[in-house]
């Protein structure tokens, strides 16, 4: 998988002098929520729209000036290749971070994970800073991680990633021009509350001697990026750039197989609260997704099967089995064929979730056929799970390798819990 052609936004970095900001108007949180069914469902204001209390006169001049004031944006430069990273990805339940060489190959040195409190990080977004501030600073501390280089991952359905056609431009200056008002055109954010990147991903020339190319554009809201960006500055750590959760689990897990043929290549992470989806074509992400279900629904159907809370199911789901037959389990027969029979009915509606986002991305014009899925993740070290979801989807599931693509230094054990990883070790590997 060529990911050079992958967007590392960097430019999401703030500018020297500029200052990031930590707190998120309760507006925009109301404005970012969607319906499950979109994959990319932030919304923007319409023009009709007007905030409570702001003269009309004063909503006037701020449009205005929305129209002029420019994003924060690449100019596709060449993507800086750093030779040491350490890849941090910031979850609901837990810091990971991977540090890897890139000197030819990835060589994957050093691996650390720390519970993170509750609240502190919800749907992908920064609650508290305060709390992650010094909740970074004692995990890179404890584990004398380096505070440089250190590339960050996001994910969050206030994200945006397309990919388009644009022809009969040639010059650089003018394609970049069109690329910004395509975006404008096509993405659910106003371009003055946004980041953005884009890359070229190829460019063709048809009998008429027109040339075309293919864009692959990816926009964020400001705030999510800033508060994390702040939040990092303030427990030492040096940003190399900012990445999205998708584009490092494909570095991690993305190679087709070889019976593949031309299907798209689909790779799932399975968090504590939420689950990210990647498809790729086997050169670029050409379509990303955040399902909101993870672990946790697991814990609470199960607690409402035993009658009892969250936290006190986390023990029976780790020492779950799906290959097992409920007589099994180390539970009395009516309650153990309770548990089955919920963690059953919880694996489908992430099921349904899967399917709903792999019919969406099918129905996009050029898009591939499903080969086979590719599971990582805490949960999904769940026995059995690949086997449930694959007849539940009618497509091949297995799960991946993340040490795959890595070789391992000296310090590093083989039996690491590496699917918790494979997001932090994707934003380590330059490939």
């Amino acid at each position: 998988m060529d990911l050079k052609k992958e967007i590392k936004l960097r430019d999401l970095l703030p500018k020297r002098g500029s200052k990031a900001s930590t707190d998120a108007p309760a507006a925009e949180e109301k404005a970012s929520k969607s319906k499950r069914s979109r994959p990319f469902s932030s919304q923007a204001k319409t023009s009709g729209e007007q905030a409570e209390g702001q003269p009309h006169e004063e909503k006037q001049a701020k449009q205005k000036q929305s129209k002029t004031k420019q994003p924060r944006k690449l100019t596709g430069a060449k993507p800086i290749r750093h030779k040491r990273l350490v890849g941090l990805k910031v979850g609901a339940s837990q810091l990971s971070a991977a540090r890897v060489v890139n000197n030819g190959s990835s060589e994957l040195v050093q691996v650390a994970q720390q519970p993170l409190d509750p609240g502190i990080v919800v749907g992908g977004e920064l609650r508290e800073p305060e709390a992650l501030v010094e909740a970074l600073k004692l995990f890179f501390k404890a584990n004398k991680l380096p505070k440089q280089a250190v590339r960050l991952g996001i994910a969050s359905n206030r994200i945006g990633v397309r990919t388009f056609e644009i022809g009969g431009i040639t010059d650089p200056k003018q394609l970049e021009n069109a690329i910004r008002f395509r975006a404008q055109e096509t993405l659910p954010i106003p371009l003055d509350e946004a980041v953005l990147d884009f890359h070229i991903l190829g460019e063709t020339v048809d009998d008429e001697g027109a040339t075309s190319h293919r864009v692959l554009l990816v926009v964020a809201y400001r705030d999510l990026v800033d508060r994390y960006v702040a939040a990092c500055k303030k427990a030492g750590i040096k940003l190399a750039g900012i990445d999205l959760e998708a584009f490092a689990l494909l570095r991690a897990l993305g190679d087709r197989p070889a019976d593949a043929g031309n299907a798209a290549i689909v790779v799932v992470t399975v968090g504590s609260e939420r689950s990210t989806l990647a498809v790729s074509n086997g050169e670029t992400c050409e379509f990303t997704r955040v399902i909101e279900w993870g672990g946790h629904n697991l814990n609470v159907r199960i607690a409402r099967a035993m009658d009892t809370t969250p936290s006190e199911a986390e023990p029976v789901k780790l020492a779950l089995s799906l290959l097992e037959s409920a007589e099994e389990m180390d539970l009395d027969p009516a309650r153990a064929a309770k548990v089955r029979t919920a963690v059953h009915e919880e694996i489908q509606l992430f099921a349904q979730e899967l399917v709903s986002s792999l019919q969406f991305y099918q129905g996009q014009p050029g898009s591939l056929g499903i080969g086979e899925v590719v599971l990582t993740g805490g949960t999904a070290q769940l026995p059995g799970l690949d086997t449930e979801l694959g007849r539940m989807l009618g497509v091949k599931v297995r799960v991946g390798d993340p040490l795959a693509r890595v070789t391992l230094g000296k310090k590093v054990d083989s039996d690491i819990a590496a699917g918790s990883l494979a997001v932090a070790i994707g934003l380590g590997m330059e490939v």
